[in-house]
């Protein structure tokens, strides 16, 4: 199978242009026309220069501010009174993204062949993630889509801003983490050399701290690659084991609630998105038990995914999703009284819309006076390690002082 570009007809008279998958263009021109299309132009996709260059580590899933982006004009043409098919092909055109723009256009390939939408995203988990196929399904058999798809955008705005306030909190601290090794390292490799020189020359022997700089100084050019290679295959060793290995992930994530400063924030964080997520998807009408279920898949946190699995059992035999909260530890007795009164009042979907919203302040809170906090003390550290190095340097010299003297 390849893939073709196309320009066609439709049965409004109407210029679309898509993407389609068929063995020839032969083939291809037909699939149009069983479509009640007219096929004008078919051409061959990563051909000659339109051939779409593939770079390790770059591209692969959707990010979650496009997302965010998708969602909101999504939400925003279908409300507007434009059809599925005309408002994907507008999305198409305007994604800047070559792999979410080819997985938009199969999409509306599918749904012009009679494929629904939620089962078209389906088959792009990459792009379309299950939490959102699962709102989109549920859109459609309501007959809500455009709600859907507006409490989709709301969703992944509010993802996207909180992440964006993070990582902006932690922009300082990496790169006074980063200015710190790459002095270091600088030193190591390009002072130490000229120190030792004059060392020798002057005569003395040198001190272990000074000792310990040189050597390193000696081995960096073949030690320094060998740590990094390490580290590169330590690093994706671990995200292969934290992906394919239930019981690791569920411990490493054990001990990222329980570290002492970043545990209470990677806390907060979890029980945000679990809200947030789980509120969207009962306020779209997703049935409860499959909304647990797509919680418990999409929480990025195996002990939140062990807890909605228990909620989820408790729930099939007719249990109230706040008892089954309280035996787990990573839930305050805060979420578990507004859960037990969203279930006695009927307004789950509200108190988690709350909890979400809170939440989201604590992160924010946190993520800003651990930034805070932090800052000092790594102004601290730069200078600790260049003082250290610096009296390391300059030790020699009394040796030195004390050898001339004699």
């Amino acid at each position: 199978m390849k893939t073709f570009s196309y320009e066609a007809l439709d049965q409004s008279g109407s210029v679309v242009k898509g993407k389609i998958e068929s063995e020839s263009v032969d083939a291809a021109a037909k699939a149009l026309s069983g479509q009640r299309m007219v096929p004008l132009e078919i051409a061959g996709e990563g051909t000659g220069l339109n051939r779409e260059l593939s770079i390790p580590g770059l591209g692969g899933k959707t990010k979650l501010k496009d997302l965010a982006v998708f969602s909101r004009q999504f939400a925003s043409m279908t409300s507007s009174g434009l059809t599925l098919l005309r408002s994907l092909g507008i999305l198409e055109e305007q994604t800047p993204k070559p792999q979410l723009k080819a997985a938009i256009a199969k999409v509306r390939t599918d749904v012009q062949g009679g494929t629904t939408l939620s089962t078209a995203m389906s088959a792009h988990p990459d792009h379309f993630p299950l939490l959102m196929v699962n709102m989109v399904r549920a859109g459609e058999t309501g007959g809500f889509l455009d709600d859907a798809l507006a409490r989709i955008a709301l969703m992944y705005e509010a993802d996207a801003n909180l992440r964006a306030k993070i990582k902006s909190a932690m922009t300082y601290p990496v790169i006074v983490l980063l200015f710190s090794l790459l002095l270091g390292t600088g030193v190591i490799v390009f002072i130490v050399p000229v120190f030792e020189h004059m060392f020798k020359q002057l005569g003395g022997s040198l001190p272990l701290p000074t000792q310990i700089m040189v050597t390193l100084s000696h081995n960096m050019y073949w030690a320094g690659p060998i740590v990094l290679v390490v580290a590169v295959g330590g690093y994706k060793a671990y995200k292969t084991a934290y992906r394919n290995k239930p019981e690791f992930r569920l411990t490493i994530d054990k001990l990222k609630l329980r570290l002492p400063v970043f545990g209470p924030l990677f806390t907060k964080l979890a029980i945000s998105r679990w809200a947030r997520n789980l509120g969207t998807l009962l306020g779209v009408g997703v049935p409860i038990i499959q909304a647990l279920e797509v919680v418990g898949g999409t929480s990025g946190n195996a002990v939140v995914s062990a807890a909605m699995n228990d909620v989820r059992d408790t729930v099939r035999v007719g249990g109230q999703m706040s008892t089954t909260l309280e035996k787990h530890p990573l839930f305050p007795s805060m979420v578990t009284q507004m859960m037990q009164v969203g279930e006695e009042t009927g307004q789950i979907t509200e108190m988690l819309d709350k909890l979400a919203d809170y939440y989201d302040k604590e992160v924010e809170t946190a993520t800003e006076s651990l930034s805070a906090a932090m800052e000092p003390l790594l102004v601290v550290l730069l200078g600790a390690v260049i003082g250290l190095m610096v009296v390391c340097l300059y030790l020699p010299m009394f040796t030195i002082y004390q050898h001339i003297q004699s």
